[in-house]
């Protein structure tokens, strides 16, 4: 099976060699989204709850690009400047999701991409 290569301009480009999302095997997988602005490229730093919101609208238009919303997730991954941020970071993230949660884990990192506070990476399934 052949993988596809997803790319959107309602998310960031990569800075980086990697794609937005790359989808094979039935799976998408959906590099980590940070708190950049799409259409003006700027950093979103206003506060943790705009930076993680940020993040989860740059994981939707991903998705949303794929033809699959959050309801396919089936794991995602956190990474945090520190893990003093997990309850706010965690409330927003989970008002994304309606009932069945995906799997993942929370990690604090020692520093993110243009040292932001919040990642997410996810994989979802392109079917239900």
């Amino acid at each position: 099976m052949s993988k596809q290569i997803i790319k959107t301009n309602n998310a960031p480009a990569p800075i980086g060699p990697y794609n937005q999302a790359v989808s094979a095997a039935g799976l998408l997988f959906v590099s980590g989204q940070v708190a950049i602005d799409p259409q003006t490229n700027e950093l979103v730093v206003n506060s943790v709850k705009a930076e993680t919101i940020r993040v989860m609208e740059n994981l939707k238009a991903v998705l949303t690009e794929a033809g699959i919303g959050f309801e396919n997730i089936v794991k995602t991954t956190i990474f945090l400047s520190d893990m003093a941020l997990f309850a706010e970071v965690n409330e927003i993230y989970g008002s994304y999701f309606k009932g069945d949660y995906p799997a993942r884990e929370t990690v604090a990192v020692k520093t993110l991409p243009k040292n932001l506070n919040v990642e997410i990476s996810a994989i979802a399934t392109l079917s239900l």
